[in-house]
């Protein structure tokens, strides 16, 4: 029999330390997403099934868990990502003409875990511009992005780019069923040669080349240079290699340290993404500390199929990569029934200072609060006073 306190696999608490630490993070990230002018949003963790997954892709269905409301028999789903829902709101309930900008955090749930070590809540914090098309919005996420893993003190950082475009103009005018299409660009994503081979034959000779180059075709600028000779000049395939370039150049002007490359044939979220997509990496990490890119399709199905581009990233993760916060200092005070004291205690709280009563019987908690002050009694008056080191 299973003890009681057991928590399922890959999910777990977050004890204070931690906790102090996302919370601080929180507040830094929506501070720097609101200094862009994005709008908080705070999406329901349940919704109707449909409204989560329709134009997600297949991977998203897998990761999402699914209930019967019992009020109407209907399918819900928990979030396991809040794209959609932002897409939904821009869609649905604001309904602006114009630049719309929103940021979001929260938890997602996930029915199987991204890695061994990974969660399977992860805490979401994302920012999304809906209404235009232009690379201006591309650069502006990926910016924003930087700057929010940059306030976590995480770095260097690398970022590399990729673009769903590239795959569907290798490929325009091959007829491809789903499944196949499905396996080429997994097999893609994880450069698997052999594989793609199999999957490869049969389709036309330049298209054919094409697909089995792309795994190579990973580093740094060079890797633009030769997809211009390896790739077919087909116009889908041009745009993105321009726009890849457009992009690389602003943020290298922008971020002088900043590592950068490129992966044309990381084909993950193909069915998802319409553009190009980035994936932040930080040192020695072989895990991505943030994903995003262009999604124009995902408002379709809310009846407004707006331009979409944004990034999100598991704040918890980013808190264990993140520098350590020094301990938070405090005033100990005694309890006390006196009511100078008590009221000595709350203008001390009310002016922003953490005070520590001490309850009877028990010595100061030392485990996470440095107490380098305290409220004594002199001559009658209880005044602050330097803890002895």
């Amino acid at each position: 029999m299973l003890s009681a306190w057991l928590l399922p696999e890959h999910i777990a608490d977050v004890l204070p330390g931690p906790a102090r630490r996302v919370e601080s993070l929180r507040r830094a990230l929506l501070d720097r997403a609101g200094s862009y002018g994005f709008e908080l949003v705070m999406p329901p963790l349940l919704e109707h099934l449909e409204s989560l997954l329709t134009g997600t892709g297949r991977e998203l269905d897998l990761r999402t868990f699914k209930l019967v409301d019992q009020a109407s028999g209907r399918l819900l789903g928990l979030r396991a990502d809040t794209t959609p829902q932002a897409a939904r709101i821009d869609a649905h309930l604001l309904n602006h003409d114009g630049v719309t900008r929103l940021a979001y955090c929260g938890p997602t749930l996930h029915t199987r875990p991204a890695g061994l070590a990974a969660t399977r809540e992860p805490l979401q914090f994302g920012a999304e511009i809906f209404g235009h098309a232009g690379l201006e919005a591309d650069l502006e996420a990926a910016e924003l992005a930087l700057d929010c893993i940059t306030a976590a003190a995480v770095g260097p950082l690398t970022i590399d780019y990729a673009d769903a475009r590239v795959l569907r103009g290798v490929l325009a005018g091959v007829v491809l069923d789903e499944a196949r299409l499905h396996d080429i660009a997994r097999a893609l994503a994880s450069k698997d040669a052999s594989t793609l081979a199999a999957l490869t034959d049969g389709v036309p000779a330049e298209s054919r080349a094409a697909l089995r180059a792309l795994p190579r075709l990973f580093g740094g600028d060079e890797v633009l240079v030769a997809a211009r000779e390896l790739l077919p000049a087909r116009a889908l395939v041009r745009e993105a290699l321009e726009q890849l370039q457009w992009l690389a150049s602003h943020l290298r002007a922008a971020y002088p340290t900043l590592g950068l490359g490129f992966d044309l044939s990381d084909m993950g979220g193909y069915a998802y993404y319409s553009g190009a997509r980035f994936a932040l990496f930080g040192p020695g990490g072989s895990d991505a500390l943030a994903r995003g890119g262009r999604y124009d399709e995902v408002g379709a199905v809310f009846g407004r199929n707006r331009p979409a581009v944004g990034f999100s990233l598991d704040l918890k993760a980013l808190a264990e990569r993140a520098a350590p916060l020094p301990a938070p200092r405090a005033i100990r005070a005694p309890w006390g029934e006196d009511a100078e004291l008590r009221a000595a205690v709350r203008r001390l709280r009310e002016a922003g200072e953490t005070v520590l009563a001490v309850l009877p019987g028990h010595q100061p908690e030392a485990e996470t609060f440095v107490c380098d002050r305290e409220l004594v009694q002199v001559a009658g008056r209880w005044v602050l006073q330097a803890v002895a080191a």
